[in-house]
């Protein structure tokens, strides 16, 4: 029987293949997410995404009326009871081993990250989870406290997620 060696580069990637990451990002870059999904799973990882999405992707909600709910109650909290939005995101994160945030640009922000996000990465950050920027740092005004958590940023490049 031949004797095969893995050289820690390679167990590296072995290893890595089989981490749950999960999705962090604005419910308007609900494609954006489905995209990263599917190339990370492609590239063997598990995938979270958030709960509103599966929705939009399943065909359950659309886009269009999950914004036009919003507005119509004045606020984004209305989903987030109902569903339980953040504590049922704060699982996901618990049973991952690292997110990734897609900071997309929006409301002329580039790479942004708003409140919901800035939560979901301050979970990941005390329950000790790899934190991955899909771009670089955004200009705001919490800008100590994400660097505070230490993310990773990536560059839009999922090979260097380990």
């Amino acid at each position: 029987m031949p004797n095969f060696s893995i050289n820690e580069t390679e167990k590296l990637i072995i290893e890595a293949n089989f981490m749950t990451i999960t999705i962090c990002g604005s419910i308007t870059s609900t494609p954006k997410i489905k995209e990263v999904s599917d190339q990370l799973i492609a590239l063997g990882y598990k995938t979270f995404l958030p709960y509103s999405s599966i929705k939009i992707i399943n065909g359950e909600l659309s886009l269009k009326e999950f914004l036009k709910e919003k507005q119509n109650n004045g606020d984004g909290a209305f989903r987030k009871i109902k569903d339980d939005l953040i504590k049922r995101y704060y699982n996901k994160i618990k049973e991952s081993d690292a997110i990734i945030v897609l900071n997309l640009d929006k409301n002329g922000i580039k790479n942004y990250i708003g409140g919901n996000v800035f939560l979901e990465m301050g979970f990941a950050h005390v329950l000790n989870k790899r934190i991955y920027l899909y771009n670089d740092l955004p200009d705001i005004n919490y800008l100590d406290e994400i660097k505070a958590m230490k993310p990773i940023v990536i560059n839009q490049d999922l090979s260097k997620i380990l």
